[in-house]
């Protein structure tokens, strides 16, 4: 059984001094892949010589974290265009782009605006693109409303059975990332996993942060995914090998790895 591991940030400071272990416990739990979406300026160089490292089984996405944006926000996306423009091919999607508006709605109209600039990047090269949507889910889809049809993922997803159809009638037919939140105690999200359809489950873990039950209250890592990926599958009543098997070949079919 392998997993990919469509979503972690194994690069950041939280993984120090050796983050190159977390990679290796996740190899050894079972994980073939992993993703690293970008978050900011200052992770750049962090992931680029995590994924130097492993070059064979991780990958990168190249974006701006809406939680990064501010008063700077033109010159840092500025910077993140460059990097992705020093090789375009080294990245399988845009990401991670999108709306938070849970901590701060000061800058809600500059993350709409480099949110629109971000798609507008995918679609010149043909990518797919890593949506972070955290209570602005009317302003994404205000933004996709330019975008439509588009290749990604809803990262981190914990709506409802009517955002999924929101989400698919406006910005197109994506993939939903499901990771440790849906193993918590009081999340109705298992309930909405019939209407995504395994064959739209991405599998993540978001390390790290959102550890799953039984590791909840730990520092996430990839490792930990294959406790998500039971729960989802005694969910479903699928056997765990056999979502194992149906989310690999999304993440395949997505990102090209």
């Amino acid at each position: 059984m392998s997993i990919i591991d469509t979503h972690t940030h194994l690069y950041l400071e939280d993984f120090d001094p050796n983050p190159a272990e977390t990679v290796r416990r996740a190899l050894d739990a079972g994980v073939s892949h992993m993703v690293f979406p970008n978050v900011g300026l200052d992770s750049i160089p962090r992931m680029k010589k995590l994924h130097d490292l492993f070059p064979e089984v991780t990958s990168m996405a190249m974006g701006l974290h809406p939680t990064e944006i501010n008063e700077s926000a033109d010159t840092d996306f500025a910077t993140v265009l460059t990097e992705f423009n020093s090789n375009p091919t080294r990245w399988v999607a845009v990401g991670e782009i999108g709306m938070d508006l849970y901590w701060d709605k000061t800058f809600s109209a500059k993350q709409m605006d480099i949110l629109d600039r971000q798609l507008a990047l995918a679609e010149q090269h043909n990518l797919p693109v890593i949506i972070h949507c955290r209570e602005a889910l009317d302003e994404t889809l205000e933004v996709f409303e330019g975008h439509r049809g588009m290749k990604g993922v809803f990262h981190s997803f914990g709506g409802t059975k009517e955002d999924v159809e929101r989400i698919r009638n406006i910005a197109g037919d994506f993939y939903f990332g499901i990771n440790g939140i849906v193993t918590f105690k009081k999340c109705p999200l298992f309930s909405v996993l019939p209407d995504i359809t395994p064959e739209r489950i991405l599998l993540e873990t978001d390390a790290p942060y959102l550890a799953p039950v039984p590791m909840r209250g730990k520092q996430n890592e990839s490792a930990y995914i294959v406790h998500t990926a039971q729960f989802i599958a005694d969910k479903l009543g699928v056997e765990k090998e056999a979502l194992a098997g149906i989310t690999t070949a999304n993440a395949k079919s997505l990102f090209k790895i």
